[in-house]
């Protein structure tokens, strides 16, 4: 199954530049990987009739991806290409390893990092996989018993932050997962079937790592306001640099682009310490959050049209070429328009909108004809 990668650096370190660049390309492959993977759970749940006990579930994974995939376009924008100074590499720190939402938190009101949302999604969709038993033949006992290990290793860096009131209950429990795991492998090392054995272990190794991460999540919201305002200010103060910059990307590509203000979190003053003002600041906080996040959306829905646009373009001029009337005069001065006009900076998007209409409109004249 498709795994997250592994976040570089530590909240407030000011990440190396090559770190980022690979965590990106990463975490890009595995958000669209994951989306194919939830997209084809999704219809295997309603092929076999349990969408709606399974509704629950998907929504909660989907959500999940979602934020992932939000906090994904925040990094890539701070990135810039790789134009990034000290101060820009704090930032992607901050937006890797804060609070995932700020103050709007995860369903259910859960607030975690980046990279704790992650592995969260891999627990959740390898649980679905599991329930509903997907690519689960005899010959793959050993991929999903590898599978198992890398998970338990995972449990075993979540089991290290545990309160120490917990933690020796938690040793156990993840000692008693890889002793079971361990039996299992001998089995199949003898040839054994181990699938009827295999399965309840999976269930419970994914559940027992969503609990720990959430537990780990749920201790952290425990702390203090102040803390937790502090916390979060810093995560928006972040997005709000990050937010800016994909404007700015979205206001050079596109015309006419979204024109909505990117709230000031200066403008918010210091946190309070006080437990009369602490409350409103962090109504305040959660304001600010939701603004933020509804900006970040329209402009990455705009340049998205921007880049759906352009390869529409390319899908019509390989359907030419595969028609074999790519080289059609017509045609090649009409790509060369549409290619012209979506190349500007900004682009006007109703112009290029028309152009790549028109070129689809030679396309069906020439292959009509043929």
């Amino acid at each position: 199954m498709n795994t997250a990668p592994t976040a570089p650096g530590r909240l407030g370190e000011a990440i190396e530049p090559a770190l980022i660049q690979r965590y990106l390309a990463e975490l890009d492959s595995w958000s669209r990987t994951r989306k194919d993977e939830l997209d084809e759970l999704d219809r295997a749940a309603l092929a076999s009739g349990r969408g709606q006990e399974l509704t629950g579930d998907m929504q909660l994974v989907l959500a999940l991806w979602k934020a992932i995939h939000d906090r994904y376009q925040l990094v890539f924008a701070t990135w810039d290409g790789g134009r990034v100074l000290q101060q820009e590499r704090e930032r992607i720190s901050t937006l890797i390893w804060g609070r995932l939402d700020g103050a709007s938190g995860m369903p259910g009101g859960l607030a975690v990092s980046l990279p704790e949302a992650c592995r969260l999604n891999d627990a959740l969709a390898g649980q679905l996989r599991t329930k509903l038993a997907l690519a689960h033949d005899a010959t793959e006992q050993v991929a999903r018993i590898r599978e198992v290990r890398a998970q338990l290793e995972r449990i075993r860096d979540q089991v290290a932050l545990e309160p120490a009131t917990t933690r020796d209950q938690a040793v156990d429990k993840l000692a008693g997962l890889m002793a079971r795991l361990e039996q299992i492998n001998e089995r199949a090392g003898r040839g054994a079937d181990v699938g009827g054995m295999l399965a309840p272990l999976e269930v419970e190794a994914t559940t027992y790592e969503r609990d720990l991460i959430v537990g780990n999540a749920r201790r952290r919201d425990a702390r203090s306001k102040v803390l937790s305002a502090r916390e979060l200010r810093a995560d928006l103060e972040a997005r709000e640099q990050a937010v800016e910059k994909l404007a700015a990307q979205c206001v050079a590509t596109v015309d006419t682009a979204p024109r909505y203000a990117v709230p000031d979190v200066e403008a918010l003053g210091p946190v309070p310490v006080t437990p009369d003002e602490i409350d409103a600041y962090l109504k305040k906080l959660d304001r600010v959050s939701q603004a933020l996040e509804f900006a970040q959306h329209k402009y990455a829905d705009a340049l998205a049209e921007h880049t759906e646009l352009v390869a529409l373009l390319d899908a019509y001029v390989a359907k030419a070429t595969a028609q074999g009337v790519a080289a059609n005069p017509d045609l090649v001065e009409s790509e060369k328009q549409a290619r012209a006009v979506l190349a500007r900076s900004p682009a006007p998007m109703s112009v290029a909108q028309q152009l790549v209409a028109t070129y689809q409109t030679w396309l069906q004249k020439e292959t009509t004809h043929r």
